[in-house]
Protein backbone atom coordinates (compact mmCIF):
# COMPACT_ATOMS: atom_id res chain seq x y z
CA UNK A 1 0.00 0.00 0.00
CA UNK A 2 2.82 2.40 0.92
CA UNK A 3 4.51 1.71 -2.43
CA UNK A 4 1.28 2.50 -4.29
CA UNK A 5 0.86 5.78 -2.40
CA UNK A 6 4.47 6.75 -3.07
CA UNK A 7 4.09 5.92 -6.74
CA UNK A 8 0.92 8.03 -6.90
CA UNK A 9 2.64 10.99 -5.27
CA UNK A 10 5.58 10.74 -7.66
CA UNK A 11 3.26 10.57 -10.67
CA UNK A 12 1.30 13.59 -9.39
CA UNK A 13 4.50 15.58 -8.90
CA UNK A 14 5.65 14.69 -12.39
CA UNK A 15 2.37 15.73 -13.92
CA UNK A 16 2.39 19.00 -11.94
CA UNK A 17 5.94 19.75 -12.98
CA UNK A 18 5.13 19.00 -16.59
CA UNK A 19 2.04 21.22 -16.37
CA UNK A 20 4.01 24.10 -14.86
CA UNK A 21 6.65 23.79 -17.54
CA UNK A 22 3.97 23.89 -20.23
CA UNK A 23 2.30 26.91 -18.59
CA UNK A 24 5.66 28.72 -18.56
CA UNK A 25 6.21 27.89 -22.22
CA UNK A 26 2.75 29.21 -23.06
CA UNK A 27 3.39 32.47 -21.17
CA UNK A 28 6.64 33.02 -23.03
CA UNK A 29 5.00 32.18 -26.34
CA UNK A 30 2.08 34.54 -25.72
CA UNK A 31 4.40 37.32 -24.60
CA UNK A 32 6.30 36.93 -27.85
CA UNK A 33 3.05 37.08 -29.76
CA UNK A 34 1.95 40.27 -28.03
CA UNK A 35 5.20 42.15 -28.55
CA UNK A 36 5.85 40.76 -31.99
CA UNK A 37 2.32 41.15 -33.33
CA UNK A 38 2.07 37.44 -34.25
CA UNK A 39 -1.17 35.56 -34.58
CA UNK A 40 -2.53 33.10 -32.03
CA UNK A 41 -5.46 30.96 -33.19
CA UNK A 42 -6.04 33.38 -36.06
CA UNK A 43 -6.23 36.51 -33.88
CA UNK A 44 -3.66 39.30 -33.92
CA UNK A 45 -2.74 40.19 -30.34
CA UNK A 46 -0.96 43.46 -31.11
CA UNK A 47 0.71 45.58 -33.80
CA UNK A 48 4.17 44.66 -34.97
CA UNK A 49 7.09 47.03 -34.45
CA UNK A 50 6.92 47.90 -38.14
CA UNK A 51 3.22 48.75 -37.80
CA UNK A 52 3.89 50.85 -34.69
CA UNK A 53 6.51 52.84 -36.61
CA UNK A 54 4.18 53.29 -39.59
CA UNK A 55 1.32 54.36 -37.31
CA UNK A 56 3.41 56.95 -35.48
CA UNK A 57 4.78 58.33 -38.73
CA UNK A 58 1.24 58.68 -40.02
CA UNK A 59 0.03 60.33 -36.81
CA UNK A 60 2.89 62.83 -36.89
CA UNK A 61 2.37 63.61 -40.55
CA UNK A 62 -1.35 64.23 -39.99
CA UNK A 63 -0.55 66.43 -37.00
CA UNK A 64 2.12 68.37 -38.88
CA UNK A 65 -0.11 68.91 -41.93
CA UNK A 66 -3.09 69.99 -39.83
CA UNK A 67 -1.02 72.39 -37.73
CA UNK A 68 0.85 74.03 -40.60
CA UNK A 69 -2.27 74.29 -42.77
CA UNK A 70 -4.22 76.01 -39.99
CA UNK A 71 -1.45 78.35 -38.93
CA UNK A 72 -0.46 79.41 -42.45
CA UNK A 73 -3.96 80.77 -43.14
CA UNK A 74 -4.78 84.42 -42.57
CA UNK A 75 -5.43 84.86 -38.84
CA UNK A 76 -3.97 81.40 -38.19
CA UNK A 77 -1.82 83.00 -35.50
CA UNK A 78 -3.59 86.30 -34.99
CA UNK A 79 -7.00 84.69 -34.44
CA UNK A 80 -5.80 81.93 -32.09
CA UNK A 81 -5.25 83.07 -28.51
CA UNK A 82 -3.06 80.03 -27.77
CA UNK A 83 -0.40 80.96 -30.34
CA UNK A 84 -0.95 84.66 -31.06
CA UNK A 85 2.33 86.58 -31.17
CA UNK A 86 2.19 89.42 -28.65
CA UNK A 87 4.77 91.98 -27.63
CA UNK A 88 7.82 90.35 -25.99
CA UNK A 89 8.11 90.64 -22.20
CA UNK A 90 11.01 93.09 -22.44
CA UNK A 91 8.85 95.34 -24.65
CA UNK A 92 5.75 95.15 -22.46
CA UNK A 93 6.61 98.43 -20.75
CA UNK A 94 6.82 100.00 -24.20
CA UNK A 95 3.32 98.79 -25.04
CA UNK A 96 1.90 99.97 -21.72
CA UNK A 97 3.50 103.39 -22.05
CA UNK A 98 2.18 103.96 -25.58
CA UNK A 99 -1.32 102.76 -24.74
CA UNK A 100 -1.35 105.09 -21.72
CA UNK A 101 -0.70 108.14 -23.92
CA UNK A 102 -3.28 107.06 -26.53
CA UNK A 103 -0.87 105.63 -29.13
CA UNK A 104 -1.98 102.01 -28.85
CA UNK A 105 -2.73 101.87 -32.58
CA UNK A 106 1.00 101.74 -33.31
CA UNK A 107 1.34 98.74 -31.03
CA UNK A 108 -1.68 97.05 -32.61
CA UNK A 109 -0.22 97.48 -36.10
CA UNK A 110 3.06 95.95 -34.95
CA UNK A 111 1.27 92.95 -33.39
CA UNK A 112 -0.80 92.31 -36.52
CA UNK A 113 2.31 92.51 -38.68
CA UNK A 114 4.25 90.07 -36.46
CA UNK A 115 1.44 87.52 -36.70
CA UNK A 116 1.21 87.90 -40.47
CA UNK A 117 4.92 87.13 -40.69
CA UNK A 118 4.48 84.00 -38.54
CA UNK A 119 1.59 82.85 -40.74
CA UNK A 120 3.67 83.40 -43.85
CA UNK A 121 6.64 81.44 -42.52
CA UNK A 122 4.55 78.46 -41.35
CA UNK A 123 4.29 77.26 -44.94
CA UNK A 124 7.99 76.39 -44.81
CA UNK A 125 7.62 73.91 -41.95
CA UNK A 126 5.86 70.93 -43.53
CA UNK A 127 8.66 69.68 -45.87
CA UNK A 128 11.12 69.82 -42.97
CA UNK A 129 8.70 67.92 -40.73
CA UNK A 130 8.06 65.26 -43.36
CA UNK A 131 11.79 64.68 -43.88
CA UNK A 132 12.29 64.19 -40.12
CA UNK A 133 9.31 61.85 -39.88
CA UNK A 134 10.73 59.62 -42.61
CA UNK A 135 13.89 59.22 -40.54
CA UNK A 136 12.05 57.76 -37.53
CA UNK A 137 13.48 54.37 -36.49
CA UNK A 138 11.73 51.44 -34.79
CA UNK A 139 13.57 52.30 -31.56
CA UNK A 140 12.33 55.90 -31.82
CA UNK A 141 8.78 54.67 -32.40
CA UNK A 142 8.71 52.27 -29.45
CA UNK A 143 9.97 54.99 -27.13
CA UNK A 144 7.38 57.44 -28.44
CA UNK A 145 4.50 54.97 -28.10
CA UNK A 146 5.32 54.35 -24.45
CA UNK A 147 5.90 58.04 -23.77
CA UNK A 148 3.66 60.96 -22.84
CA UNK A 149 0.78 62.26 -24.95
CA UNK A 150 3.15 64.67 -26.71
CA UNK A 151 6.14 62.31 -27.03
CA UNK A 152 5.96 62.29 -30.84
CA UNK A 153 5.87 66.08 -30.94
CA UNK A 154 8.88 66.28 -28.62
CA UNK A 155 10.73 63.86 -30.91
CA UNK A 156 9.87 66.08 -33.88
CA UNK A 157 10.89 69.20 -31.99
CA UNK A 158 14.28 67.73 -31.14
CA UNK A 159 14.90 66.69 -34.74
CA UNK A 160 13.75 69.85 -36.51
CA UNK A 161 14.13 72.96 -34.32
CA UNK A 162 17.59 73.95 -35.57
CA UNK A 163 16.64 73.40 -39.22
CA UNK A 164 13.30 75.17 -38.83
CA UNK A 165 14.94 78.15 -37.16
CA UNK A 166 17.42 78.45 -40.03
CA UNK A 167 14.61 78.15 -42.58
CA UNK A 168 12.20 80.48 -40.78
CA UNK A 169 14.47 83.44 -40.04
CA UNK A 170 14.96 84.67 -43.61
CA UNK A 171 11.29 84.06 -44.45
CA UNK A 172 10.12 85.92 -41.36
CA UNK A 173 12.58 88.73 -42.00
CA UNK A 174 11.24 89.12 -45.54
CA UNK A 175 7.65 88.79 -44.32
CA UNK A 176 8.19 91.42 -41.63
CA UNK A 177 9.39 93.81 -44.31
CA UNK A 178 6.56 92.84 -46.66
CA UNK A 179 3.84 93.52 -44.09
CA UNK A 180 5.57 96.66 -42.80
CA UNK A 181 6.27 95.09 -39.40
CA UNK A 182 9.79 96.48 -39.40
CA UNK A 183 8.37 99.95 -40.03
CA UNK A 184 5.72 99.62 -37.32
CA UNK A 185 8.25 98.16 -34.90
CA UNK A 186 10.64 101.03 -35.53
CA UNK A 187 7.83 103.55 -35.05
CA UNK A 188 6.83 101.97 -31.73
CA UNK A 189 10.31 102.09 -30.31
CA UNK A 190 11.21 105.45 -31.80
CA UNK A 191 8.18 106.96 -30.07
CA UNK A 192 8.92 105.18 -26.79
CA UNK A 193 12.64 105.97 -26.81
CA UNK A 194 11.83 109.63 -27.46
CA UNK A 195 9.60 109.94 -24.37
CA UNK A 196 11.13 112.11 -21.63
CA UNK A 197 10.42 109.36 -19.09
CA UNK A 198 12.49 106.77 -20.99
CA UNK A 199 15.86 106.19 -19.39
CA UNK A 200 16.80 102.81 -20.95
CA UNK A 201 16.18 102.56 -24.67
CA UNK A 202 14.64 99.23 -25.84
CA UNK A 203 14.80 97.51 -29.22
CA UNK A 204 14.56 93.69 -29.04
CA UNK A 205 15.50 91.40 -31.95
CA UNK A 206 12.23 91.39 -33.89
CA UNK A 207 13.09 88.59 -36.34
CA UNK A 208 14.47 86.30 -33.64
CA UNK A 209 11.49 86.88 -31.39
CA UNK A 210 8.85 86.23 -34.06
CA UNK A 211 10.74 83.13 -35.25
CA UNK A 212 10.76 81.68 -31.74
CA UNK A 213 7.08 82.41 -31.19
CA UNK A 214 6.12 80.97 -34.58
CA UNK A 215 7.93 77.70 -33.84
CA UNK A 216 6.40 77.48 -30.37
CA UNK A 217 2.96 77.92 -31.91
CA UNK A 218 3.51 75.23 -34.52
CA UNK A 219 4.74 72.65 -32.00
CA UNK A 220 1.83 73.48 -29.69
CA UNK A 221 -0.62 72.75 -32.49
CA UNK A 222 1.19 69.54 -33.52
CA UNK A 223 1.02 68.35 -29.88
CA UNK A 224 -2.69 69.13 -29.79
CA UNK A 225 -3.27 66.98 -32.88
CA UNK A 226 -1.10 64.17 -31.50
CA UNK A 227 -3.11 64.07 -28.27
CA UNK A 228 -6.37 63.90 -30.21
CA UNK A 229 -5.13 60.92 -32.25
CA UNK A 230 -3.87 59.11 -29.16
CA UNK A 231 -7.00 59.61 -27.05
CA UNK A 232 -9.95 60.08 -29.40
CA UNK A 233 -11.07 57.09 -31.54
CA UNK A 234 -12.83 59.50 -33.91
CA UNK A 235 -9.41 60.97 -34.81
CA UNK A 236 -7.96 57.53 -35.62
CA UNK A 237 -9.05 57.81 -39.22
CA UNK A 238 -7.01 55.01 -40.82
CA UNK A 239 -6.66 51.28 -40.10
CA UNK A 240 -3.04 51.61 -38.99
CA UNK A 241 -3.91 54.41 -36.53
CA UNK A 242 -6.74 52.32 -35.08
CA UNK A 243 -4.42 49.33 -34.70
CA UNK A 244 -1.62 51.26 -33.00
CA UNK A 245 -3.64 53.63 -30.82
CA UNK A 246 -7.07 51.98 -30.59
CA UNK A 247 -6.31 49.80 -27.58
CA UNK A 248 -3.43 51.75 -26.11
Amino acid sequence: MIKKIALGVMLSMGIAATGQAQIFKNVVKNAGNVFGGKKTQGKTLGPTNTEITAGLREALEIGAKTATNKLSLKDGFLGNALVKVLMPPEAKKVENALRTIGMGSYVDKAIVAMNRAAEDASQQALPIFVNAIKGMTIQDALGILRGSDDAATQYLKGKTTAQLTAAFKPVISASLDKVNATKYWAEVFDIYNALPTTNNKVNPDLTGYVTERALNGIFLMVAEQEQKIRLNPAEQVTDILKKVFGKK
